[in-house]
């Protein structure tokens, strides 16, 4: 039986009169992708800057591996295996594959300088387990040289070096090709075979549906549906759910059927 790894409880944030999210409950297991979907300003943006600690939220609750934890700031949630890879994966394209994995929390020596040797070694043991076959590349590659999908796996590599438990991925194929987008489901799927998590947020549902195990959609800042990918016969059932949710803000009053007799939308 999976464990809990990270759980929000009755979440409520809100800017001003507008509840960004509002009483929203969530949780994440070890070793499953969770797939984070809902039109623009569902509430996605500050759902992901609240579990990495950029807002506190107003009222509820946040869990780590079972224990309730108080004053919910950026430290902590480092502190939780928390790790956040936005859309612009915050590289440097003229620096190496290496610098960017280890920019800001650089491995140094006893003398205080950077370890250049172990740090290589690290970058070459952190792309050969998320998955980079190519000796075309190794971590003296500049980031410039990789493609978009190899780019994204090196966002990864870097979460993964900082010793995320959970790694949350904000458009990962955005503008990604067919192969490339390949490229970033293998890289999830290593991290997931390491035990670790994600959180894959998306508007290309097919993509979702593809890498997700569990499902959970966001619209105007409330959890509105939630789903096993066993339960959940397609990606163009899901769809039809969106679309309904899109129109009215609830599962309509005849949702698609899903295995085993259950319905999107049932409480």
């Amino acid at each position: 039986m999976s464990k809990r790894l990270v759980e929000l409880k009755s979440v409520t944030k809100s800017y001003g009169n507008v509840n960004a999210v509002e009483n929203v409950s969530l949780y994440v297991d070890e070793g499953e992708v969770l797939g984070l979907i809902g039109d623009n300003g569902a509430g996605k943006s500050t759902l992901i800057k609240i579990l990495s600690g950029v807002h506190a939220p107003d009222s509820g609750e946040i869990y780590v591996k079972g224990q309730k934890v108080s004053r919910w700031n950026a430290a902590k949630s480092r502190e939780a295996g928390i790790e956040t890879v936005y859309q612009d994966r915050a590289l440097v394209a003229q620096q190496t594959i290496v610098r960017n994995i280890f920019m800001g929390r650089e491995i140094t020596n006893f003398l205080g300088f950077m370890d250049m040797k172990k740090q290589h070694s690290e970058a070459e043991r952190l792309m050969r387990e998320i998955g980079f076959t190519s000796k075309v590349f190794n971590p003296s590659s500049l980031v410039a040289t990789l493609s978009g999908g190899e780019r994204q796996g090196v966002a990864i590599a870097r979460a993964l070096y900082y010793d995320a438990d959970l790694i949350i991925l904000d458009e990962p194929t955005t503008a990604l090709s067919l192969t490339e987008t390949q490229k970033v489901f293998s890289f999830i799927q290593a991290v997931k075979d390491k035990g670790r998590s994600v959180i894959f947020i998306g508007h290309n549902i097919y993509h979702v549906y593809d890498i997700a195990d569990r499902f959970a959609v966001l619209d105007r800042g409330k959890v509105v549906l939630e789903a096993l990918k066993s339960e959940v016969p397609s990606a163009e059932i899901l769809i039809q759910n969106m679309h309904s949710i899109a129109r009215t803000g609830h599962i309509g009053a005849e949702p698609v059927e899903l295995r085993g007799g259950i319905r999107l939308g049932d409480n």
